[in-house]
This record gives structure tokens, C-alpha cells and sequence, in this order.
């Protein structure tokens, strides 16, 4: 219903004239009525089809009649975590707890329980036995078969099991929960729901399915890896809606789990249909003492554009959870959104992000996807892109103009990001340069994640010489344009492929860069990735090859330390990597060593002869940059150089004031 939230509260059901609804949706994450929340999208989507839904968000999952609040819905429940894993949302990689959550009330913690689709789950189903209970969100999705659980170090059932549920709707559930619902309604049973693409149900035979595609069972996948490792294989080859076939798991006395193929992908016009649905666009009120909910400031003034991605990288579950072929919006539903925007009182002129997964993929990446769907055993941008690849950013660039032209728009910001080597395949320059002129303030944030190509094809991400390339076009836009931009990169350590050595190569890059990187990731092995896959297994899923996997948290402490090695607080576990990496000629006074002798130790005699040579007047001229032989790109990455009297850092820029925050 337009301009009301979806009720709460069982009085607010009866004002409406609902003395049972439909559906109840049941939610981890506090209730936010936008566009960007899976939870909002399920539950208008529900309604523009004529069912009633009632809202329980973050329910007290120690009591019973947190979840009673609307009585036993007609046709079924609704769970999901929220728009974040729980175990993601609630601990670090260190497993350590998180301090904030900013799906909930004011950011506190402590308003949803670990593994929260299992435990709502078990707490329905506690008082209403025969009940369908329907999962859906990204937990389920990434949990729908038997998956490595980092934060147990386990190998764990399908969630379907250990919840009591009854179905899961995984990936992008919109044409699948109106199947669901549509059945449920007509009266058939939930037991009998077995046929909806983009589901997962439970069942004693597989008589009924024509060509089932056995995965390994589940004792097998918990007590070999190297079965896990062919499982998730068979899995990942099997994620694209025309091609997939239909899985089943074996769970020995307690049946079968099977996973029907993805549902077919959104047209656009199905796109624009679900993000005109009439949401509130920010938090309930209820929320209001509190401090609203953290997570609307991140999307309340941007606009997404796509779904799915064929990037490709194997650290990110999208190809699990969204697919590889891009779905988008219309311009005008776009443009039609932006106007709305502009009409919030807190808008001051700024649409922070125009995007997606990938925020420059407009369209499939090649025509054969459209109605054949992705290459199971090829990638469409790795190692190098594909040949049938349509690099093209002409629609995107078209967006763009026409979103500036928006009346009380100042400026349109990218900050989803941008593929580079994608970038770099369009044959047409024009869109590097209209970035550079108008679509970044002060830094642009991209993601290498590496610089060691050994590393960097475990992560199924393109060489470094791509990304090297891609920053001295950037700079030469960005110098066309007359603006002091800089690239601001995100790496990542630990990565599976990634050892000591690799780890200083990276040292060595940010050595050279001219500015520390303020944000370091250590991979996180979240469900159903290919690297945490080959971190669980040390195999490449897709070959069966043999990966090293830094598993051992003291080395894994060394990795992050490398990456900030200038902090005094990680002398001591960078000395200790550069020792047993065998690079002791790194602890010196030469300009290129990383960190200094403490205690009268001896240094490396290229140390030595670097201090003696610059004591004597000898060496570098003052500024004189290395090559980029020496174990650097020839620029950094902020565009500078260190021949001026100050350093031009990304610090620097953000106390000059150069850079507005929260802008990229």
C-alpha cells in the first residue's frame, strides 16, 4: 500500500482490514523499506501480487513469541538473515566480534543471533509444526548444499536441514517467491513445491526428477577434501539458469537435498517493475530513538543500476548467489528514481553511486548469454578477456550524462567500482575520460587486491601490467582534465596462492606507491567462493590442482603486517617475514628497504652500501625516482612525484581538504 510501511504489529494488520496475512517475513536485519534491502523487495513484491505480509524484524530469537506476533500466517514464513551472513556481520576474519552492525537500531550488536536462518527456523517451528517456512537472503542462498563454515572450521549440512524449513528461494528470489506463492495459495502442498527454478527442497526419493546430476554425499564432502573440492566444482559449473542442471546431495537416512537450476534472469522491464515498487526508502520509525539504522546512509542517495557480474573473481559469491549475466534498468526508471531523490530534504546535490556488483557493466557480457546463458569452463574477462566480450560503455556514459542533467544534481559519483581490464577492452577511450572529468572527487577507488601474478590468478583477477596500464591512462585523463585525482587501490592478504615472497612484492609495490593504504582485507573465507574453497581444501575446484593456502594465523599476521609495514606496531612481524622470506636485504637505510636495524643489528651489505654511498654524496640524486625495474611501477599510485619538498600521500590530500569525503 503506498505511503505506509508494512505492518509490525497485528493492529496495524486490522487497520487495514487483515485479520491474517499471508505471509509473516521474518528478518535479522531491522526493517528498512528500500530498495536496497532484499527483506523490502521480497515483501512489495509479495504485495503488488495481492499477499498480505507482516514484518517481524530481529525478533527475540530466546523467545517464542517474538515470532508469534502475527499468529500463524495463511500460507507460510518468510526468513532471512538480512542483507549480510550473519556470521559475516557479527565477526571479524580473526574471528574476533564486530563492535558495530549497521543493520541494526543505532549500529548496536547483539540484535540477531549466529547463523540466523537456522535458529528463526528452529524457533517457528518450535510452535507451528506444519507451517511452511520459506529461506531466502544471501545466508541461504551461500548455505543451500553442504558448505565449509569458516567460523567452526566445519563442513556443514544444508541450512534447509538444520533450520526445519521447508524450501530455500536462493540467488534472486523475486521470480521464485511468486511461484512459491502462487502454489502455496492454489493449495499445494509445500512438500509438493519441487519443480520452481531457483529452489532448494528436501526429499526422500529422486524417483521423480528425469536426469539428476549426483554430487558427491555429504559424509563424503565432510570427510574428504578432495570430494568437497569436486562438489563445489560440479556446483560452480552448474550456477547459470540455461545450462544448469538439476543437483541433488545425498544425506543418507535423512534423504535428499535438490537444487533445482537459477531462475532465469530479470528483463529490464521486470527490473524496472521491482524498483518502482512503493517503498518508504528509509528506515520505520520505530528506529527513531535509537538513531535510525546506520546502513540506509550508504544507499539512501544512490542508485543501482545492474545485477549479476561476470568478473569473475573467485574470492566474491556473487556467481553463486546473482549469476554472471547482467540485468539492468531502464534509463527512465532510473532517471525517474533520481528525480524522486531529489525531492528528500537531505539531499544537498550528490548522487553518491550509479551501480551495481560492477558498477560499468550495462549489458551481458556477450549475445550468446542471453539465450545459451555463461561458458561453464570459461571466463569472460580472465585471464584475458574473451573474444566474444563486448567491451562497450556507451549506454553507461549515455546514463551518466543524462543523470547530470537532472535539475539540483551538482555531481554523480561512481563508488560500487569500476572493472579496470574492462575498461581497458573498450575500444572507445571516451568513458576513462568523462570519468576522470567528472565522476570522481579527489580519489577513485579500484581493486587490483595483488601485484604478484601468481597471486593474482588464484584470485581470477587480470595481471599487474593490466592494472599498470590502466593507471597511466587514468593519470593521462586525469591530466587532460586538469584535476589532481588519485587512484586509491584495495589489496588483499592471504589470499590462497599467496606466500611470504608474494606478500613482500606487494610490500615492495606499496613501498613505491608514495602512501600507506589505510584499508587492509585479509581474505575472509565467506560460503561458497572458490577461494574458500581452495583455502578449505589447498585444490583449485576447477582443476583439481594443488594451491598453498597460508592457513597458519602467525603467518597470516605477517602477510597483513607487510602490507602496513610503516606502523611501529608490526616492526617486529615484518622483520620476522622479511627474515624467512630471505629478503634481510629489505631491513637496511637504503631508501628501498622497508624497515631499519634495531640494536646494532647487522644489515645486508646492500644496506650498508646504500647508507655508505648517500653519507658520501654518492648514489640518487635528491627526488630521483627507482625504475620500475627495481621493484616499482614507475608512478605512484597517487599520480605525484617525490622530487617535490612534500610528499603528495593520500593522507595529505585528506588534510589539504583536496579529497571530500565519503566520495570516490
Amino acid at each position: 500500500m503506498s505511503g505506509q510501511f508494512l505492518p509490525v504489529t497485528m493492529e496495524e494488520c486490522r487497520e487495514r482490514g487483515i485479520e491474517q496475512p499471508d505471509f509473516v517475513y521474518v528478518c535479522g536485519d531491522a526493517y528498512v523499506d528500500h530498495s536496497s534491502f532484499g527483506a523490502a523487495i521480497i515483501c512489495r513484491l509479495l504485495e503488488s501480487r495481492g499477499y498480505s505480509v507482516g514484518m517481524i524484524a530481529q525478533p527475540d530469537w530466546k523467545d517464542p513469541e517474538s515470532v508469534q506476533v502475527f499468529g500463524e500466517p495463511r500460507l507460510g514464513f518468510l526468513v532471512s538473515a538480512g542483507n549480510m551472513d550473519s556470521m559475516v556481520n557479527h565477526y571479524t576474519v580473526s574471528k574476533k566480534h564486530r563492535q558495530k552492525d549497521s543493520y541494526s537500531p543505532g549500529g548496536e550488536m547483539g540484535h540477531r543471533p549466529d547463523r540466523a536462518v537456522i535458529v528463526y527456523g528452529n524457533l517457528i517451528r518450535r510452535t507451528y509444526k506444519k507451517t511452511p517456512i520459506i529461506l531466502g537472503g544471501i545466508e541461504a542462498s551461500l548455505r543451500r548444499l553442504g558448505h565449509y563454515d569458516y567460523w567452526s572450521d566445519q563442513v556443514k549440512r544444508s541450512v534447509l536441514l538444520d533450520s526445519g524449513a521447508d524450501l530455500i528461494s536462493y540467488g534472486m528470489g523475486e521470480h521464485s517467491i511468486i511461484e512459491i506463492a502462487d502454489a502455496l495459495a492454489s493449495g499445494l502442498d509445500v512438500k509438493d513445491i519441487t519443480f520452481i527454478r531457483g529452489t532448494v527442497y528436501r526429499c526422500k526419493s529422486v524417483e521423480h526428477i528425469p536426469e539428476p546430476l549426483y554430487l558427491p554425499s555429504f559424509e563424503e564432502i565432510k570427510e574428504k577434501k578432495e570430494q568437497y573440492a569436486r562438489s563445489f566444482g560440479i556446483q560452480h559449473q552448474n550456477t547459470d539458469p540455461y545450462q544448469a542442471k538439476v543437483l541433488v546431495e545425498d544425506y543418507g537416512n535423512q534423504g535428499y537435498v535438490v537444487q533445482n537450476p537459477p531462475a532465469y534472469p530479470l528483463s529490464e522491464q521486470e527490473m524496472d517493475d521491482v524498483y518502482h515498487l512503493p517503498f518508504m526508502r528509509t528506515y520505520h520509525p520505530m528506529y527513531e530513538k535509537k538513531g535510525g539504522i546506520p546502513a540506509i546512509e550508504e544507499v539512501k542517495f544512490s542508485l543501482i543500476s545492474n545485477r549479476g557480474c561476470f568478473g569473475g573473481c573467485n574470492f566474491c559469491a556473487l556467481t553463486f548467489h546473482q549469476g554472471r549475466i547482467v540485468q539492468v534498468r531502464s534509463h527512465e526508471s532510473l532517471l525517474e528514481e533520481a528525480v524522486e531523490m531529489t525531492k528528500d530534504p537531505d539531499f544537498k546535490g550528490y548522487i553518491h553511486d550509479v551501480g551495481g556488483p560492477t558498477a560499468d557493466f550495462r549489458q551481458p557480457a556477450c549475445k550468446k548469454q542471453l539465450t545459451k546463458g555463461a561458458c561453464t569452463n570459461r571466463q569472460c574477462l580472465f585471464p584475458t578477456p574473451c573474444k566474444n566480450l563486448i567491451a562497450d560503455h556507451s549506454d553507461y556514459l549515455t546514463l551518466l550524462r543524462k543523470l547530470r542533467k537532472v535539475p539540483k544534481v551538482k555531481k554523480v559519483f561512481i563508488r560500487s567500482g569500476i572493472r579496470f581490464d574492462y575498461v581497458l577492452a573498450d575500444p572507445k577511450s571516451h568513458f576513462l575520460q568523462e570519468l576522470a572529468d567528472y565522476h570522481v572527487s579527489g580519489q577513485l577507488r579500484v581493486a587490483p587486491e595483488h601485484v604478484a601474478d601468481k597471486v593474482l590468478e588464484k584470485m581470477g583477477k587480470p595481471s599487474h601490467k593490466v592494472y599498470q596500464e590502466f593507471l597511466k591512462q587514468y593519470y593521462a585523463c586525469c591530466k587532460k582534465s586538469g584535476k589532481e585525482q588519485y587512484a586509491v587501490p584495495y589489496f588483499m592478504s592471504s589470499h590462497p596462492g599467496c606466500g611470504l615472497k608474494e606478500a613482500v612484492e606487494l610490500a615492495e609495490y606499496i613501498r613505491d606507491m608514495g602512501f600507506m593504504p589505510e584499508q587492509v582485507q585479509d581474505f575472509y573465507p565467506t560460503p561458497s567462493t572458490i577461494s574458500t574453497c581452495m583455502y578449505y581444501t589447498g585444490l583449485d575446484p576447477r582443476t583439481m590442482e594443488k594451491v598453498y593456502v597460508p592457513v597458519n594465523p602467525h603467518e597470516k599476521n605477517m602477510q597483513r603486517a607487510l602490507i602496513q609495514y610503516r606502523n611501529p606496531k608490526n616492526y617486529e612481524l615484518v622483520r620476522e617475514a622479511l627474515i624467512k622470506a630471505g629478503r634481510e636485504d629489505l631491513i637496511g637505510y637504503d631508501r628501498r628497504c622497508l624497515i631499519r636495524p634495531r640494536g646494532g643489528e647487522r644489515t645486508s651489505p646492500d644496506s650498508r652500501d646504500g647508507r655508505e654511498r648517500r653519507a658520501s654524496g654518492e648514489g640518487r640524486k635528491a627526488g630521483e625516482r627507482r625504475t620500475a625495474g627495481e621493484g616499482g611501477g614507475k608512478r605512484m599510485e597517487g599520480g605525484g612525484s617525490r622530487a617535490s619538498g612534500k610528499k603528495k600521500t593520500i593522507r595529505n590530500i585528506h588534510k589539504s581538504g583536496k579529497g571530500k569525503k565519503g566520495e570516490r
